[in-house]
């Protein structure tokens, strides 16, 4: 259960710096997607990656104790 939880926050973290990428326009791929250059992306990428974050940290915690 700890190693989904871990592997659920990384994917949470990458996909969050692919929104940040995409939203600030250095990752414009694939080419006709909506979130390139729209700045709001990067915070909802910022939000979910610092999210990713906390997750991986809350499972290292439960990895120790138990």
């Amino acid at each position: 259960m700890r190693t989904i939880g871990y592997v659920i926050g990384l994917l949470m973290v990458v996909l969050g710096l692919v929104w940040i990428g995409q939203g600030s326009g250095y990752f414009p791929y694939p080419a006709s997607s909506f979130m390139i250059a729209q700045p709001i992306w990067m915070l909802w990428g910022a939000i979910l990656a610092a999210a990713g974050i906390v997750v991986m940290a809350v499972v290292s915690r439960l990895r120790r104790r138990g």
